[in-house]
């Protein structure tokens, strides 16, 4: 590691001494070089963090969900301002592809109540979705597609393309881009998976918010994405639940938008016009989030914020993001569910080195 990002190395091990993580990867890339490569904790009770430790980083998944969706219109085959019907005719909320990729479609929580084992059921949610009215007009006002953002984009996918969106991140961008992270594990990679865990009991509950609000509704359902038997187990790693379930290395995030960061090329391969990169890190709505109830900045798939960085983060700590003011891409992948202070306080000593 690069002598100039020790203090972000022992801010990282102070994490882990102090108890406030258990188990993560960091890695930073600078001036289009990695420059800090970190793990520590552990994968499981007993097994050490290992770099190709993959975790579940929950909304960091949805920036990747929307790329494979803005391939394909960088590639001429989806327009942003087409209804979604023309690809997907029997979904009746009266949305554009932009409106879905912005969180301003008006389906932030899947309208009829599932099990946990419906995460595996692609046809049954987005069939929920497709017959959905929307719970207001499209395109009036933001709600993080908090559950639905996968299947919205995924379908979308899925309906141009004929591949999965896992299947499509796969071939299409992780395997040309060489990214340790997907969609729908196979057992090889599950077994590489690290066990997700609580920092403090009352986690689960504190993020679904009061009983019956938009965000209990949107967070609970299909239930069992904050419950640690199901965020651990077979069906979960290779169900493809693009919005929550992405498992990835803290490398493979870092790699994305290093990428993204270089205006869509890494080492050599480009993947993205820089014209599709600066729409789609472009803010398309900035005002209030019903789900989140703050302002945001939404660009096509990520959040903006107001250094000019674009991103996102996921509940429970994980986030990965690219920051071209300053020039770095930041990725942390995190087991141990708890907030976003860790990060934070990285971020700030990170700065503190540039």
């Amino acid at each position: 590691m690069h002598a100039r990002f020790a203090p972000v190395r022992d801010c990282f091990h102070d994490l882990l001494s102090s108890g406030r993580e258990t188990g993560a990867g960091l890695v930073i890339w600078y001036d289009g070089q990695p420059v800090v490569d970190l793990v520590g904790g552990h994968r499981t009770g007993a097994e050490p963090w290992r770099p190709d430790t993959l975790a579940n980083v929950y909304s960091v998944g949805k920036p990747v969900a929307a790329l494979c969706l803005l391939m394909l219109v960088d590639r001429g085959q989806v327009d942003l301002d087409a209804p979604v019907d023309r690809h997907w005719p029997e979904f009746r909320t009266p949305a554009t592809v932009r409106q879905v990729l912005s969180h301003t479609a008006g389906l932030p929580a899947f309208p009829v109540p599932r099990p946990a084992t419906a995460v595996a059921d692609w046809a049954l949610l987005t069939n929920d979705l497709a017959a959905a009215n929307p719970e207001w007009a499209p395109g009036s006002v933001a709600a993080e597609h908090a559950w639905t953002y996968g299947h919205l984009v995924g379908e979308l996918v899925r309906r141009v393309d004929g591949r999965s969106v896992g299947r499509f991140l796969a071939e299409e961008i992780a395997d040309r881009w060489q990214l340790d992270l997907g969609f729908g594990l196979a057992d090889a990679d599950q077994r590489r998976c690290a066990e997700m865990r609580y920092g403090d009991p009352q986690w689960p509950a504190r993020k679904l918010g009061e009983p019956g609000s938009l965000r209990a509704r949107a967070l609970g359902n299909p239930a069992g994405g904050l419950d640690l038997a199901v965020l651990n187990s077979p069906l979960w790693r290779a169900a493809e639940m693009p919005a929550v379930n992405l498992h990835a290395t803290a490398s493979g995030l870092a790699r994305l938008y290093a990428g993204l960061l270089a205006e869509g090329t890494l080492e050599g391969v480009r993947l993205f016009s820089p014209e599709l990169v600066a729409e789609a890190t472009r803010v398309q709505y900035d005002g209030p989030d019903l789900l989140l109830d703050r302002q945001v900045r939404w660009t096509l798939g990520m959040q903006w914020e107001p250094d000019g960085s674009w991103g996102m983060g996921g509940i429970g700590g994980s986030s990965a993001w690219a920051d071209p003011e300053r020039g770095y891409a930041f990725a942390y992948a995190t087991a141990h569910l708890a907030e976003h202070d860790r990060v934070d306080e990285l971020v700030e000593v990170l700065h503190s080195c540039l």
